[in-house]
């Protein structure tokens, strides 16, 4: 099998365009297409239907996609192992959140994990929920930690616990005194919603639809931190939960149990083909005590 076809294929699939492939591995037009043109015929296949400029995927390359991540992540991993064998010392523990639990859940895990075993390095990289999938497919990780559900299949997630979904204010909120709030005591109140790919927009939206109901949003970001700092300022009100909402603003924003009840899931994901299955066990455990540790002093 030619690699540098699988690369430049890989490269076509994340970046959506032949042009763009080519750029990534300095190579020309032509060449970029002559490269696909050999892992065609090498297994007489068809992966791309030309469409004029651009290449769209066809079911062949969508099911190969990930199998052809984990051949270029082993490869390219040959040199890392290969390091640490030389030098006797343990690989990193590899870490994957997305960013809206990282600095409630994942980071003080992290130090805590520190704390028990100093001599295990860690690597943690943080992408949005909506690309976790594709990162997972990519085989570089030991632990995924997420909202739950992903959009994948076959890998079944660990269950870290749920908690429930709430209306976060500033102290200053006219609502902030209120036990609970209902989907009409929040009419007429700037709304700082998630963008649409978010598992906390999703939550709203289908509880909203279930009620025949609906909420004006005055102003739409893509992270929770975003939605959080908006709020703290005074921009209004966003969904959230005791889990994620940020440490550092726990005394700046009330959380108010919403009604209709909706909760919100979280878990993990241990690499089928870890090498420190026992050591992601490990911090998986002290994730769940994380968990545990925020939703015992949750006062939702």
């Amino acid at each position: 099998m030619n690699l540098r076809s699988l690369r430049v294929f890989v490269l076509i699939m994340d970046e959506g365009t032949l042009s763009r492939a080519a750029d990534r591995m300095n190579l020309s037009h032509s060449a970029a297409s002559r490269l696909i043109q050999i892992l065609e015929e090498e297994f007489d296949v068809v992966l791309f239907l030309r469409d004029k400029k651009r290449l769209i995927p066809t079911l062949e390359a969508e099911q190969f996609y990930p199998e052809a991540l984990r051949i270029l992540s082993q490869v390219d991993d040959i040199p890392n192992v290969l390091a640490q064998a030389r030098s006797g010392q343990q690989p990193p523990l590899r870490i994957i959140c997305h960013s809206r639990i990282q600095n409630s859940l994942v980071l003080p895990a992290m130090f805590h994990m520190g704390e028990a075993f100093p001599n295990q390095a860690l690597k943690l990289e943080i992408y949005p929920r909506r690309d976790l999938a594709r990162r997972i497919a990519h085989l570089g990780y030991d632990i995924v930690i997420s909202t739950l559900p992903l959009p994948l299949e076959g890998l079944k997630p660990e269950t870290l616990g749920s908690t429930e979904l709430a209306v976060a204010v500033s102290r200053h909120h006219p609502l902030a005194a209120r036990a609970s709030l209902s989907i009409k005591d929040l009419a007429g109140y700037s709304y700082v919603a998630l963008d649409e790919t978010t598992v906390i927009r999703q939550i709203v939206d289908r509880e909203l639809a279930r009620a025949d109901m609906s909420i004006n949003v005055t102003h739409e970001v893509s992270t929770s931190a975003a939605a959080y700092r908006l709020v703290y300022r005074g921009s209004g009100f966003t969904f959230a939960d005791p889990i994620a909402l940020d440490p550092e603003l726990e005394s700046e924003i009330r959380l108010i149990p919403w009604r209709p009840v909706a909760r919100v899931d979280f878990g993990y994901f241990l690499s089928p083909q870890s090498r420190l299955r026992e050591t992601a066990q490990d911090f998986a455990a002290l994730l769940r005590e994380e968990f545990k540790k925020r939703s015992e002093a949750s006062s939702i």
